[in-house]
């Protein structure tokens, strides 16, 4: 059986991971026959979002305990990541991967990856292990990985900046999957575009397809 890596940045879309993404991935990975584990920075998160308000709450929350909330405590620091255990790393959505595993959402184009989080993409591509981002996260893999082929749905600032970096952004619509096969990248939109989660789901079961029949 394949084993994934799965980097999560929070619970709740606006200050962490989407959890319909988080759910709906580990879900499909076990359905197509592979496992996984979680893994999340022992830090701080750079903010809280009140999600029934949309405003931030004057709080600390720490990334690691968040992610918890959705995988339970099987959830394990992200200094334990060891890549020679895994067959590929995973990066859910939402927009606390903008905010905790880089500073996309706060830097724009001068934005910066998380050095833990850095050394592992390009530890997994160096070792030509295939790496999946959703939503948002592709934005990880522009900064890391500048010449990748990468998809954050429709045109948007995110693609414009992605380009900039010299990735090859390209246009999708939902439930559509980019495979950079040079570089053993899997990408799709996922919230990034109007979906709803069947849709959303439709475009993780098409990448955990694509990805798993990659690795056979």
């Amino acid at each position: 059986m394949k084993r994934f890596a799965i980097v999560l940045a929070g619970a709740g879309r606006l200050d962490g991971n989407n959890i319909h993404e988080v759910v709906l991935l580990l879900a499909e990975l076990a359905k197509q026959g592979a496992t996984y584990q979680c893994f999340a920075p022992d830090m701080l998160q750079h903010e809280v979002i009140n999600h029934y308000t949309l405003q931030p709450q004057y709080e600390q929350r720490n990334v690691l305990y968040e992610a918890t909330r959705i995988n339970g405590c099987d959830t394990l620091p992200l200094t334990e990541l060891n890549p020679n255990e895994f067959d590929g790393l995973c990066f859910p959505g939402g927009y606390g991967v903008a905010k905790n595993l880089c500073t996309f959402a706060l830097a724009g184009e001068t934005y910066t990856v998380l050095p833990e989080v850095e050394k592992l993409i390009k530890e997994f591509h160096s070792a030509h292990k295939p790496i999946v981002a959703l939503c948002i996260a592709p934005m990880l893999l522009a900064k890391v990985l500048p010449s990748v082929t990468l998809t954050l749905g429709e045109a948007c600032d995110a693609g414009v900046v992605a380009a900039k970096l010299g990735a090859n952004v390209q246009l999708t619509t939902e439930g559509e999957v980019c495979v950079d096969t040079t570089n053993r990248i899997f990408t799709t939109p996922c919230y990034m575009l109007n979906s709803d989660i069947a849709g959303v789901a439709r475009g993780i079961a098409a990448l955990v397809e694509k990805l798993l029949a990659a690795l056979n």
